[in-house]
C-alpha cells in the first residue's frame, strides 16, 4: 500500500467512528508510524512535541480499536491496515449502516482438534489461528520497555525479520519482553508457538514437539529432515511465530561462549534454515548467550536481528514504589548500583525493607554493593559457565574497579593474542563486557558480576 491509500483507509475508519476527518497532526503521525518513525520523530517533522504526539495517538488508536473491535496500537498498525486493505482475497466485510462504513474483521476462534471420527485428512495447519503459551510466563507488571518494544515489533512486523535473539544477563527482562509483544500482537499471527529450553531437548524432540501441537491427531514424520520439511511448509503457508526460550541452556558449560554442546548442534542447521529458506513466520531466541547464528553481516540477505537489553530506564523507580521504598530522590542511585536489572532490584528490596526500614538512603550509606544469596545463587551458575580462560580474566578484572584496555589485561596476564581476542568475545557474547569508545577503546565488566567474582576470589584465598 501508499502513504495515500493508507491515509485515505485511516481517514475513512476515523469518519466513521467520530463524523470528523483526520486533521494534521493525525495524518503526520499515520504517515509517520506508517513508515517506522519513533513519536520524536514525528513531532520533530510536523513541529510538535513529543508528548503531544503521544497524546494525539493514544486517542486515535482508540478510535480505531473501537470501531474495528480489537486492540490497535502503534507496534500493529501497519499490519493491521496491510489486513484492512480492500480485496477480494481478504477477509474484511464492508457494510453500509446509516451512510457510514463500518469495517469488520471476520474473527477466528481458537484452534480445535479434529472430531475423532471425522474423516477429514488433515494436510495443512488448520485454517484457524491457533496459539500455544502453556510454558509463557503471565506478566503482573510490566515496566517501561517501550523503545524495546518498538524495535521488535518493526523487525518482526514490517521487516519481516525471520530470526530474532532477544539477549541479556539473567532477570534483564528478556522473557517478560517477548510476552509483552505477543500479548500486544498476538492477533497478527496464525499461529503462535512457546517452548522453554530450561531443560533442553534434541531438535527431533522439539519438533516432533511442536508439529504435534500443531497437527494434533495428524500422522506425523519419523525423520528429522523429514519433520524439518514439514514445519517450513507451515512456515511458509501461515504466518507464525515460534519462541524459544532459555537457548543458552544449549551451549557447553566451561567453553567459549555460544558452542553448543554436542547433543544440540542439530540446532544449528534449524537457525541456519531459517534465515536462507523462504517463508513468512519469526523465530525469536531468548537467551543469555549469543552463538553465531544469531549474527549476521548482510540483514538484507539473510534476515537476522539481535536485541541486547540493557538497565531499564526511570521505569524501574515503578517497581520501587510498588515495593513502598522510601528517600525517591535516592532510588535513581539505587537503580545505577543494581545496574536496573528488575531481578537484581527484586532480590535487595526485601533487604532495605527489613533491615533498614525501606530507607534507601540509609541502604546506600553503608558505601557497598552488597549481595544477598540470592545474587550468589544466580551468579554462581553464571560463573561456572565461563571457559578457563574467561575464568582467568574476570579474575584479573575484578581487581580494578576502573575499565580497562586491551593492552593493559594483555600485560597483566600470560595469554596469546588469540586467547585474549577470543576470551573478550565471548565476554561480549554473554552480555557481561561492555565496550567503551573514545581515544582508546576500554572494556568494562558487569559491576554486580564483579562485585560477586571479587568475593568468590577473597574467600579462596582465604581457604
Amino acid at each position: 500500500m501508499t502513504v495515500t491509500e493508507v491515509l485515505q483507509l485511516a481517514d475513512e475508519l476515523v469518519l466513521a467512528q467520530t463524523g470528523k476527518h483526520l486533521d494534521d497532526i493525525q495524518k503526520a503521525l499515520v504517515k509517520g508510524v506508517w513508515q517506522g518513525y519513533t513519536y520524536e520523530q514525528i513531532g520533530q517533522k510536523c513541529n510538535r512535541s513529543e508528548s503531544r504526539v503521544r497524546d494525539v495517538a493514544y486517542k486515535l488508536w482508540q478510535i480505531f480499536s473501537e470501531h474495528l473491535g480489537e486492540d490497535i496500537n502503534k507496534f500493529n498498525f501497519r499490519s493491521t491496515i496491510e489486513r484492512l486493505q480492500v480485496t477480494s482475497s481478504q477477509i474484511i466485510n464492508i457494510h453500509t449502516i446509516q451512510s457510514s462504513h463500518h469495517f469488520k474483521f471476520c474473527s477466528s476462534p481458537r484452534y480445535k482438534p479434529p472430531e475423532k471420527n471425522s474423516k477429514t485428512e488433515i494436510n495443512s495447519i488448520s485454517q484457524l489461528s491457533y496459539q500455544d503459551l502453556a510454558t509463557a510466563p503471565k506478566i503482573t507488571h510490566f515496566y517501561g520497555r517501550t523503545n524495546e518494544l518498538e524495535t521488535l515489533s518493526h523487525w518482526i512486523l514490517n521487516q519481516k525479520t525471520r530470526l530474532i535473539a532477544v539477549l541479556g544477563l539473567s532477570g534483564i527482562g528478556k522473557t517478560i519482553l517477548v510476552k509483552r509483544f505477543i500479548d500486544l500482537n498476538a492477533q497478527q499471527f496464525d499461529a503462535i508457538i512457546w517452548r522453554s529450553l530450561k531443560f533442553p531437548q534434541s531438535l527431533d524432540s522439539l519438533l516432533n514437539n511442536i508439529l504435534t501441537s500443531l497437527y494434533r491427531d495428524h500422522n506425523l514424520p519419523t525423520t528429522t529432515n523429514e519433520k524439518l520439511t514439514k514445519l517450513f511448509e507451515v512456515l511458509a503457508q501461515k504466518r507464525c511465530l515460534i519462541i524459544l526460550d532459555d537457548v543458552q541452556n544449549l551451549f557447553t558449560l566451561g567453553q567459549l561462549g555460544g558452542q553448543y554442546q554436542r547433543e544440540y548442534t542439530d540446532y544449528k542447521t534449524l537457525f541456519k534454515m531459517l534465515t536462507e529458506m523462504e517463508h513468512q513466520s519469526s523465530l525469536i531466541l531468548s537467551s543469555q548467550e549469543k552463538c553465531q547464528e544469531m549474527t549476521s553481516l548482510d540483514n538484507e540477505l539473510y534476515p537476522v536481528q539481535s536485541l541486547e537489553l540493557g538497565s531499564l530506564d526511570d521505569s524501574s523507580k515503578k517497581m520501587l514504589r510498588h515495593q513502598g521504598l522510601k528517600n525517591e530522590d535516592n532510588w535513581s542511585q539505587l537503580i545505577d548500583l543494581y545496574e536496573g536489572n528488575p531481578l537484581y532490584i527484586q532480590y535487595i528490596c526485601p533487604l532495605v525493607k527489613d533491615l533498614f526500614q525501606g530507607e534507601v538512603a540509609e541502604f546506600l550509606g553503608e558505601d557497598s554493593l552488597i549481595l544477598t544469596e540470592d545474587f550468589k545463587s544466580l551468579l554462581k551458575i553464571l560463573f561456572l559457565r565461563l571457559s578457563d580462560i574467561e575464568r582467568e580474566m574476570v579474575l584479573e578484572i575484578s581487581k580494578n574497579n576502573q575499565p580497562f584496555s586491551r593492552e593493559g589485561l594483555r600485560n597483566s596476564l600470560s595469554l596469546s593474542s588469540m586467547e585474549l581476542v577470543n576470551g573478550l568475545q565471548s565476554l561480549a557474547r554473554r552480555c557481561l563486557l561492555k565496550k567503551i569508545e573514545g581515544e582508546q577503546t576500554l572494556f568494562s565488566l558487569s559491576p554486580v558480576f564483579r562485585e560477586y567474582v571479587r568475593l568468590c576470589h577473597q574467600q579462596f584465598d582465604n581457604d
